[in-house]
């Protein structure tokens, strides 16, 4: 049991390696508006009693699967085609009531959405479930022919990493992919198709020790539970947690199961805890938000680092995920994650320690069926172990990214791709 075990709490590292080592072209593929004349539209969800910004708020063009999502501002920037100014923008958030507006009401810039919050109280909801909650989770893993997307679909996503070290941007990669995603009961892995990319690193910042990010846009994909379950609740694993019932709440008027989850008291090796947000009729997840048990400092640490020299020690002092799956015509399907993780560097000789965050995260913007049957060549396609920002090819002008939505930059990294401007400039003059 040991041995295998062991194999299991190293596939639930999600392939998030670092490697940290001491200093010494573009096909088109989904690109839905790259001919067709676009408004742009920005501006900010907020609580609307509270008037806090909601973070991870889904904004969706109807009619369309074009979409986006607000940053940890509650920031939005949405491009909208011509061809569909008049219709309307949704707007949902988990435990708020959805919004519906014209988009023709909306200004280009300054717009401020506000969401009410809703409550649903779990003995208002009749509806039949298992009798605890450990059987809602294996009831909802093994109904995802009937509630995901049991298709083939080729996806248009944004993806962006970013390394910190404390606060200050040390490293910013950005991309647009092509994702080939499988139907959810194949057992086939999704590919990705590198599009086009932009990087930044600032190694002034750096001092002697660099990290770079391996697995790029598969470090968010893998965080698709329903897709890839075997990285967190195999057969076996799922027996290793306790889960346990939360206060409901709702999304788009639904009502949603919360289950808690975490490892066995008598489980040492680091396993995850966190939230699932559960359909109440349908038993679709819909959301998840975890964290992985980073107590054991020795068993995390060979989860994540995969190279580094011998006379540095490091360690995460947190790793936590988010997924978000958005509904069309009855299916669900992946439309957002991220990963958030810190590590603590010790350097021998050194008195301080450094401290490095690192950020990935993806947005799929637009998607549609794959009646086509289209594929991706071996050698178009990216690889698990690949290093983004070594296959960025550099920073461009404000206008790179054209008619595809991204994610719109929280305002450290607004910062500093405004400072990335204005050295380009400079550049430019001398």
């Amino acid at each position: 049991m040991k041995n295998s075990y062991t194999f299991q709490s190293k596939k639930l590292s999600f392939l998030l390696f670092f490697l940290i080592v001491v200093f010494t072209v573009h096909t088109q593929d989904l690109d839905p508006m790259s001919s067709a004349q676009y408004s742009e539209y920005s501006g900010i969800i907020v609580d609307g009693k509270s008037g806090e910004p909601l973070v991870f708020a889904s904004l969706t063009i109807s009619e369309t699967n074009i979409s986006t999502i607000t940053n940890t501002d509650g920031e939005f920037l949405l491009k909208v085609p011509e061809n569909s100014l008049n219709a309307n923008i949704s707007i949902s958030f988990l435990g708020y009531l959805q919004k519906t507006i014209a988009i023709a009401e909306l200004k280009n810039k300054k717009n401020r959405i506000e969401l009410m919050p809703t409550v649903t109280q779990l003995s208002e909801i009749n509806v039949k479930l298992p009798a605890n909650a450990k059987e809602l989770v294996k009831s909802t893993l093994r109904k995802k022919s009937e509630n995901n997307l049991d298709e083939s679909t080729l996806m248009t996503a944004f993806y962006r990493e970013t390394i910190k070290k404390r606060r200050k941007n040390v490293s910013l990669a950005e991309a647009i992919v092509n994702v080939y995603k499988q139907p959810y009961t194949s057992t086939r892995k999704d590919y990705i198709k590198l599009y086009k990319a932009r990087k930044s690193t600032d190694y002034t910042k750096l001092d002697t020790v660099a990290l770079k990010l391996q697995g790029g846009p598969f470090n968010a994909l893998y965080i698709d539970l329903m897709k890839y379950p075997e990285y967190i609740f195999t057969e076996d694993v799922i027996d290793l947690y306790k889960f346990s019932f939360g206060p409901s709440t709702t999304i788009n008027e639904r009502p949603v199961y919360v289950v808690m989850f975490k490892q066995r008291k008598d489980i040492q090796e680091p396993l995850y805890y966190g939230k699932l947000y559960i359909d109440s009729e349908t038993l679709a997840l819909t959301s998840a938000v975890y964290n992985l048990n980073v107590e054991n400092r020795e068993l995390t640490s060979r989860l994540f680092v995969r190279k580094k020299p011998r006379n540095i020690k490091v360690y995460p002092t947190e790793a936590a995920y988010r997924v978000d799956y958005r509904e069309k015509n009855g299916k669900w399907y992946y439309g957002y994650s991220n990963a958030q993780l810190t590590f603590k560097i010790n350097r021998k000789g050194k008195l301080f320690n450094y401290i490095y965050s690192l950020s990935s995260e993806m947005a799929i913007t637009d998607w549609e069926l794959n009646t086509t049957d289209q594929s991706l060549k071996f050698k178009e396609r990216l690889k698990p172990s690949v290093v983004i920002s070594d296959e960025a090819s550099g920073f461009s002008d404000p206008e790179f990214w054209g008619a595809f939505n991204v994610i719109e930059p929280e305002k450290s990294i607004e910062s500093a791709i405004n400072k990335i401007k204005k050295q380009l400039k400079k550049a430019e003059k001398s």
